[in-house]
């Protein structure tokens, strides 16, 4: 049985390194993927998946109005597919995360989703939400705060390098404009109270 994976961290913890891997692995053994990462980060360039370490592949970009599971079926109907590895998945409506429940139930294709779980003010992204609630296995990829314990939120940083207390949801950008931190270490740039017992 195929299943629908969701792999989530905070930022720069290696997710698009190991969905890269995970392709190349398919492809070194004659097996076919298929890409997506969205359209709105373009960050690397048009409709490519890149990792800090330099690693990139080719990908399909997806728009919230695209119908993933009619692009896997129409794919996979002319090429075989292994497997379909989404970047970016944060940014997936609801809608497209169920068509890809349906690419694992009905074309019986597993889906490997990449993403990030929350957004600098600590909520979670729509994508992310449904994958939560609706993929067959859930796996964090860790990384690490600047004071060494594992980082599981998001600072965006505006032009002056301080953290953004508010904004939109939003906002493309790496390393310049994001920092991964521990719960701690976010609430204190969020100037979140400590409660006390």
């Amino acid at each position: 049985m195929a299943k629908l994976y969701f792999y989530y961290s905070s930022m720069n913890a290696g997710k698009s390194t190991i969905l890269l891997q995970s392709s190349y692995n398919y492809q070194e053994m004659g097996m076919k993927t298929m890409l997506f990462t969205a359209r709105l980060d373009d960050r690397f360039g048009d409709a490519r998946i890149s990792s800090r370490i330099g690693l990139e592949a080719a990908a399909n970009l997806y728009s919230p109005d695209d119908d993933l599971f009619a692009q896997v079926k129409a794919q996979h109907a002319t090429d075989a597919l292994a497997c379909v590895l989404v970047d970016e998945a944060q940014f997936l409506t609801r809608a497209q995360v169920d068509q890809l429940t349906d690419v694992a139930d009905y074309l019986a294709i597993p889906v490997i989703t990449y993403g990030l779980r929350t957004d600098f003010q600590g909520q979670l992204f729509p994508g992310s939400e449904r994958l939560l609630a609706i993929a067959d296995e859930m796996r964090e990829v860790k990384t690490i705060c600047r004071c060494g314990k594992k980082a599981t939120m998001v600072l965006r940083l505006d032009e002056n390098g301080q953290p953004a207390k508010d904004g939109v949801q939003v906002v493309i950008g790496g390393n310049d404009r994001y920092v991964s931190a521990c719960r701690a270490h976010w609430k204190e740039a969020m100037g979140k109270e400590v409660m006390a017992g």
